[in-house]
């Protein structure tokens, strides 16, 4: 394909900027990282996140917020931490509601990652999701929600990256292939109703840690990032002229728990490990920043071909019920054998709770949905799934608040971090009204 061979900028931005080394411990957007990028580790065993008890003040809030109860108090003076990181989703809704500061990351590939943008032999690939675009901006003063698509591909090929792929691409790829098999358990009854939604990992690890019973109910499509992944190393290295032991792909996110599903042991399809390094949007803010590039004046850009064309289906990804609204479109058209009038199912998009819909759909009847924000309420719909009474066809789990718009990896709502509880309490409490959706 024209125009996608890997392209090697100029190091003009990194030249200088000294690396952090591995074991140090960096701030970036009000966030404590390690620098810690594990090789052949179990992720089960990591703490992603950790309570700093000299910040702590025993205010239970991210306890609260919590969804699988993992955050507990762990001294006599209430002390909140991580009991048991097998049970932990690495959601960071604690660390994004905590008005403290007090939780860190206790993994950060940024010092690496500067490592192999400096290295001439090693070609380092882009996979932003959808989400990033619509919350990076704020780093920079802009608007919640502001679309800077253009402007995070600009930037990344300023930092150094030789391709600047999209997780959109494989985003529609995920749409096609998720609703072609909600299509096959419809007609033919091969695999269980309803089928779960596969592509957030905090809900994938919620569901094979607490219903592993349910397990052929999940969807066996793989997340756009880990479709992307061995994508990249496998056609795209064709499509570039790169041979795949050279690429070092970058998994660019919303969300803690996408670092645990970049290393999960099976996500070596390709060959080689398929995502090499995951970082959240709050660390690709401050690359951008550390590295003096004038982020609101930089042109909008477009992706490197070959991984990164995408359509608006794969956009509404990063939004609750936007993977749902995709998929039914497809399979309203397969099963009717008709256009929809109007493309935007908007009844099925959930900022809270459980959103339900029956769709009509020609030359078939009803297809009965559920869309749940929160894994709470997604063990509320797993209980009528387990006893057999659920009516759905299609269930969306998303777990956070809204969808990945509202990732534990995006920037903090601005004061939440401040020395003043009133204050924070202000902050949380607006929190509600500001939460980032897509139209």
């Amino acid at each position: 394909m024209a125009g996608c061979k890997a392209q090697h900028p100029p190091a003009a931005y990194l030249a200088g900027l000294e690396v952090p080394a591995a074991g140090s411990e960096v701030t970036m957007e009000g966030v404590r990282y390690k620098m810690n990028a594990p090789k052949d580790v179990d992720p089960a065993t990591i703490r992603f996140v950790e309570v700093d008890h000299d910040k702590c003040m025993a205010c239970g809030e991210c306890e609260y917020h919590c969804p699988t109860g993992v955050m507990q108090e762990v001294t006599e003076d209430g002390y909140r931490g991580v009991v048991d990181p097998v049970a932990c989703v690495n959601c960071g809704q604690c660390l994004a509601n905590c008005p403290f500061g007090a939780i860190h990351e206790e993994v950060s590939f940024v010092g690496e990652l500067y490592e192999k943008l400096k290295d001439p032999d090693t070609v380092v690939v882009s996979m932003p999701a959808p989400a990033v675009r619509y919350a990076l901006g704020e780093c920079f003063g802009l608007p919640t929600g502001t679309y800077v698509g253009g402007q995070m591909h600009a930037a990344l090929r300023r930092l150094g990256f030789n391709l600047v792929w999209d997780t959109e691409w494989t985003a529609d790829v995920t749409i096609m292939e998720e609703g072609t098999e909600l299509l096959e358990r419809v007609k033919h009854g091969n695999m269980p109703l309803p089928q779960f939604t596969s592509c957030c990992p905090g809900w994938i690890k919620f569901a094979e840690t607490f219903y592993p019973d349910l397990e052929k109910h999940l969807s066996t499509c793989k997340s756009p990032i880990a479709m992307i992944g061995p994508l990249a190393k496998t056609y795209g290295a064709q499509e570039a002229g790169v041979p795949a032991k050279k690429m070092y792909t970058v998994s660019i996110m919303p969300c803690i728990a996408k670092k645990f599903e970049g290393m999960r042991p099976e996500m070596n399809a390709s060959g080689y490990r398929d995502i090499d390094a995951t970082i959240t949007t709050r660390e690709l803010a401050w690359m951008i920043k550390k590295a003096g590039i004038d982020f609101t004046s930089l042109p909008s850009e477009e992706p490197d071909p070959a991984l990164g064309m995408s359509t608006g289906a794969a956009t509404i990804f990063c939004t609750s019920g936007g993977v749902m609204e995709a998929a039914l479109r497809l399979a309203y058209e397969a099963l009717s054998g008709g256009t929809l009038a109007d493309p935007d199912i908007k009844v099925v998009r959930t900022h809270e709770g459980i959103n339900t819909a029956e769709v009509p759909v020609p030359n078939f009847g009803t297809v009965k949905v559920a869309v749940a924000s929160g894994l709470d309420n997604a063990a509320k719909l797993c209980e009528e799934v387990r006893a057999g009474k659920s009516p759905y066809h299609f269930i969306e789990v998303m777990t956070c608040p809204g969808g990945c718009v509202n990732g534990g990896g995006q920037p903090l709502e601005p004061g939440m971090l401040q020395s003043s509880l009133f204050k924070s309490t202000i902050t949380k409490i607006n929190r509600r009204f500001t939460r980032r959706s897509v139209a």
